[in-house]
């Protein structure tokens, strides 16, 4: 993706080069429960995989569930391996390559989870990115008290690690049929609900079926789209500046955009005043000022410890803790039915946020 690997550059040259700190780590949770992830492996015998034919579909997801005890142990955010590859792809290479694996998350390693069925929320990273990308936003709203379900769809990323050991890589960063791809993961949000939501699946005792929501970044939010359009289990959906390469017509479920100021440009990259008339139902364009494509996610939070922040733009934790409040009060609104007046105007907690448009 032509926007996405210029952005890669963009945020590879921002940050001064200097050696990586011994330990890089996410923002706390701001929700009151414990945090518990586990990793798990699943196969889609009924489907070819659309980037290697030769195999069935795997796909890697990790589960950000409320554990019932606080945590002592945190998981790993990265293995070394991966983490070479994701500096690699960024072109951080001055950087020690096994950096990111020193990264300090919040959830503790197959913690055992708390009482109760929760909502869940499926995230989709951005194209050739890790689902470890949005750990910081999964590991919030879990202490919120949602599953959160997200997908590493594999050869779509700098490095997948399987059970076997095998690490798939990217081998479709050069395509151009964005709008494949982001159908191409709706398929694999349906089989991943699917499996999750399955009669005899260990989650299902966790999840309210009734309450599922999905959100992404980049080509991830037009996977949103995609996933909504395709699998009415979905009932809302979040776009963290995606392109929306797949036109939201006739999606008539609460939707959220939320990304930079640049997003609300007529004929501006991601073409939201395209998309936005298409959306039917309740809709919410915010914008932040001071952002970037990747503020969105942990990275501008981890690049900051090393280099500090890069004048004119927003710190990573701040970015960070704006993502995660507007996402929170969209999912507290539209799948638990809680008044949020967060979404309802400019807040003197976010002077940075402005309501492009009130859908």
């Amino acid at each position: 993706m032509r926007l996405l690997l210029a952005a890669l550059m963009a945020f590879s040259s921002a940050a001064p080069a200097a050696p990586a700190p011994p330990t890089l780590s996410l923002s706390p949770p701001t929700g009151p429960l414990p945090v518990g992830v586990t990793t798990t492996y699943l196969r889609d015998d009924s489907r070819a995989d659309p980037w290697v034919p030769s195999r069935r579909r795997e796909l890697m997801v990790s589960l950000w569930y409320p554990a019932a005890s606080k945590v002592t142990a945190t998981a790993p955010y990265v293995t070394p391996r991966e983490s070479e590859l994701i500096l690699q792809g960024l072109h951080r290479t001055e950087f020690p390559g096994d950096a990111l694996s020193t990264v300090r998350t919040n959830a503790g390693p197959d913690a055992r989870p708390g009482p109760g069925r929760h909502p869940l929320v499926v995230l989709s990273p951005g194209f050739s990115l890790p689902r470890s990308s949005l750990t910081g936003l999964a590991e919030d709203l879990a202490s919120r008290g949602y599953v959160v379900a997200g997908i590493d769809h594999a050869y779509e990323s700098f490095a997948v690690t399987f059970p076997d050991g095998r690490v798939a890589t990217c081998l479709v960063c050069d395509t151009d049929d964005y709008a494949g791809v982001a159908r191409g993961r709706a398929a694999d949000v349906s089989f991943v609900l699917d499996r999750l939501l399955d009669r005899g699946s260990a989650w299902r005792s966790l999840i309210d079926p009734r309450r599922i929501a999905m959100g992404g970044h980049s080509i991830g939010g037009a996977a949103a789209v995609a996933a909504m359009q395709a699998d009415r289990r979905i009932a809302a959906g979040f776009d963290l500046d995606g392109s929306l390469f797949v036109p939201p017509a006739g999606l008539d479920r609460p939707f959220l955009l939320l990304g930079t100021e640049s997003d609300h440009l007529p004929g501006g990259d991601h073409w939201w005043d395209e998309g936005w008339p298409q959306l039917t139902g309740w809709k919410r364009w915010v914008t932040v000022a001071g952002t970037g494509h990747f503020s969105f996610i942990d990275y501008p939070e981890l690049a900051d410890q090393v280099g500090g922040v890069e004048p004119g733009m927003l710190s990573g934790a701040r970015s960070t803790q704006i993502t995660s409040a507007y996402a929170a009060a969209f999912l507290d609104r539209h799948l638990r039915h809680l008044p949020r007046p967060l979404l309802d105007g400019p807040s003197p907690r976010f002077p940075e946020v402005t309501f492009s448009h009130l859908g």
